[in-house]
């Protein structure tokens, strides 16, 4: 059976909102904690719910990453280059579960918090695919991407068209 919810926007620093599906609940926490662990450097905790098989499309080379250790080697690289203080805001998350398979999608963003600079704050698009590993779920794909004018080829910074 098939359970499709759609869930009110998370943010990374409260947990995620209830609906009625254990599982649903679970994948819920799983993209805050991702999202709170992004924000707060904490490389375990971004980590912590990959398959160690997963294969992840990213908008930064080398695009295609596969198995979580090289994952994890990817944002060694990343995280010193993110600000200190990020915030993170998500909107229309959609979780889609059939037996031991969900998918979910959703858009988000980070910001940084008063630290004076301005940086871009461009939203990008994440449809991950859970598999269900014992009693838990795990990452088994992930992809990103940056919507994009298809005229100028640049990203689009702003969700309005």
């Amino acid at each position: 059976m098939t359970h499709i919810a759609t869930a009110a926007p998370l943010r990374a620093d409260r947990p995620a909102p209830l609906v009625s599906n254990p599982d649903q609940d679970e994948i819920q926490r799983i993209i805050a904690g991702q999202l709170h662990a992004v924000c707060s450097k904490n490389i375990d905790g971004i980590m912590a719910n990959y398959a160690d098989d997963a294969v992840i499309f990213d908008v930064k080379p080398p695009f295609r990453t596969k198995g979580k250790q090289a994952w994890r080697e990817m944002w060694n690289t990343v995280l010193p280059f993110l600000p200190d203080c990020l915030d993170a805001q998500t909107r229309d998350l959609k979780i889609m579960i059939d037996g031991e398979l969900a998918v979910a999608h959703w858009m988000f963003r980070f910001r940084a918090q008063d630290n004076g600079e301005a940086r871009p704050q461009t939203w990008m698009r994440v449809t991950s695919a859970y598999r269900k590993h014992e009693t838990h779920w795990r990452i088994a794909h992930e992809h990103s991407s940056v919507p994009f004018d298809p005229v100028t080829g640049k990203a689009m910074f702003s969700l309005e068209s």
